[in-house]
């Protein structure tokens, strides 16, 4: 890749971090500030809906600053994408179940959620592990 290529990919790697972890950090918070809404996603099987999504929370905020640090960035990436992983049962349940979650989102948004979550993973990896 010619030098200019790779200042622009370094730049544009460095934004989509600090964005990255604004949304984890939003998204984080949020797990605390409105906790029933989180925990009615997680599926009825996993049991301790409430202690999911306050782990969840504190995953996300934890990672999110450790991107955003040289020192952490690798294993805070790698955490994210497990978290990612290891939340996606939620967005399977919320798209199987929509009429539960209607206030919260359409069908189609529930349904779109699905491959939106391997965008984030993708751009979690590129912006950080690539």
């Amino acid at each position: 890749m010619p030098e200019g290529g790779k200042a622009w990919e370094q730049r544009a790697k460095v934004v989509a971090r600090y964005v990255i972890s604004l949304g984890f950090i939003l998204a984080g918070l949020a797990h605390f500030f409105k906790p029933a809404m989180y925990a009615r996603a997680v599926p009825p099987q996993f049991g301790h809906p409430l202690v999911l999504v306050e782990i969840s929370g504190v995953c996300e905020i934890v990672g999110a600053i450790g991107i955003l640090m040289p020192v952490l960035r690798r294993p805070a990436a790698f955490g994210l994408l497990v978290l990612l992983v290891a939340v996606y049962p939620a967005n399977i349940y919320m798209a199987m179940r929509p009429e539960l979650f209607a206030d919260l989102a359409s069908p189609a948004a529930l349904i779109l959620r699905l491959p939106l979550q391997f965008v984030f993973m993708g751009a979690v990896w590129w912006s950080c592990l690539r």
